[in-house]
């Protein structure tokens, strides 16, 4: 890193670290100590088996280590995407494990909590991605346009300008409002392929993938599943027979205003100075975790992911109407979905040995893993052999205890049941 950028982020980030001392003594240290939301951290044992056969134990911690009476997160975060982490997590090991200026990674950048988070702690946010849609998501984030820029780029935009009209998709629109959609859609590819896209335009191309679809007044449809996940035609016809609704007429250009005011309404004048220190050193890939030639050996100094778990998740088929909205076919998009632990396991010790590749001496990984099919496998056991195989060391397993939110009960999530019901994070350190 160029030095006069890592005094400038040591500078700007001076006063918001309280307590530097404690939070850069041992992660361990601290976790056994961790008494913020009243609570007294339990320790126990994850007991895991190499590939090999060798059994290995790792202390493990157990309190809630971030909740949601913590501040609330940049509003730069409100964007829905499924199956991704609260903004606290990542900030709870960046904050512990990295100092301003150094790299940050996410191998499943997702909607780019992590990115995000570590740019707003002033460090160089790296992410990679095999779904397309993650770069369209996060990177306008990285260099956030001013109200007013959005507001005069709406206004110059034909929202009657369409080329095409779908009319499989009026179960979701209205058809005007159906209209406004391909016209901006026309109007963004069109500035793509004359390579005349610029950040405004990247970032009225996020808002309006987030608002195609919802269950509010705030999105482009009528009433139908949760705005991270696009339901297929005939499902949406069934729900608006069972509703008896019809999509009501919505502005295109209203709704993207106003998501973008409150997306920006967390971003003074402070944060963006703090988010251009980095976001020009920011690199975000479309590709393979496993495979990243584009990063330099030992240059990572932290890791916090969330990989795919076990088909619970179908990326592609959530995000059709997404990939539509791009120019891109969703069937084009190949994202393997592992079906069987041992697939799974294979796949994530591909990943860890390019992580291993990527970080610095003394780097760690936080590998966020979560209990699946009603708390018969926990992946924590599972993933601990995987990075043994790649050559880190398992430091410890986190496991932050909290009570549900509404956005996990409405997916069918309780609490002891099935799905995820904590956070599980096993922390791997690459050997000094």
């Amino acid at each position: 890193m160029d030095t006069s950028l890592e005094d400038n982020l040591e500078f700007a980030f001076a006063v918001a670290r309280p307590d530097e001392a404690r939070l850069k003594s041992p992660l361990a240290e601290q976790l056994l100590s961790f008494r913020e939301f009243g609570k007294a951290t339990q320790c126990t044992e994850t007991i895991a088996r190499t590939f090999s056969g060798v059994g290995i134990e790792v202390t493990t911690y157990v309190n809630e280590f971030w909740t949601a009476r913590q501040r609330a997160a940049s509003s730069l975060h409100e964007i829905s995407y499924r199956a991704c982490f609260k903004p606290q997590l990542p900030r709870f090991f960046i904050e512990r494990l990295t100092d301003p200026g150094d790299i940050v990674y996410d191998p499943f950048m997702g909607r780019g909590t992590t990115v995000i988070e570590a740019a707003l702690l002033g460090r160089v946010p790296y992410g990679c991605d095999i779904n397309p849609l993650s770069l369209f998501l996060t990177r306008p984030r990285l260099n956030p346009p001013a109200p007013s820029q959005v507001v005069a780029r709406l206004k110059a935009i034909d929202f009657s300008d369409a080329d095409e009209f779908p009319e499989q998709l009026v179960v979701f629109y209205h058809p005007e409002t159906l209209k406004e959609i391909c016209s901006l859609k026309k109007y963004l590819l069109n500035r793509k392929s004359e390579r005349a896209l610029d950040e405004v335009d990247e970032w009225i191309w996020m808002v309006g993938l987030n608002r195609l679809t919802g269950h509010s007044p705030g999105f482009f449809s009528v009433y139908t599943l949760p705005p991270n996940q696009a339901t297929s035609v005939k499902a949406q016809q069934r729900i608006n027979e069972r509703r008896v609704q019809t999509p009501p007429r919505r502005s295109v250009r209203e709704l993207i205003g106003r998501k973008s005011r409150q997306l920006l309404s967390d971003c003074t004048q402070k944060i963006r100075q703090n988010l251009s220190l980095v976001g020009g050193q920011a690199r975000l890939l479309a590709g393979r975790a496993a495979a990243t030639p584009e990063i330099a050996d030992d240059s990572i100094s932290l890791a916090v992911t969330s990989p795919p778990f076990l088909n619970v998740v179908d990326y592609a088929g959530d995000n059709w109407l997404r990939c539509w909205f791009i120019g891109t076919e969703a069937g084009s998009v190949n994202i393997p979905i592992a079906r069987k632990l041992e697939e799974w396991r294979q796949a994530m010790t591909d990943v860890f040995r390019e992580l291993f590749r990527l970080l610095r001496p003394g780097g760690h990984v936080a590998f966020e893993v979560g209990e699946i099919r009603g708390g018969e496998i926990k992946l924590e056991e599972a993933v601990v052999p995987c990075g043994v195989e790649a050559g880190l060391r398992p430091a410890l397993v986190l496991i932050n205890d909290q009570k549900f939110t509404k956005t996990a009960n409405c997916w069918g999530v309780d609490n002891n049941s099935k799905g995820t019901n904590t956070n599980r994070i096993v922390v791997f350190q690459n050997p000094p």
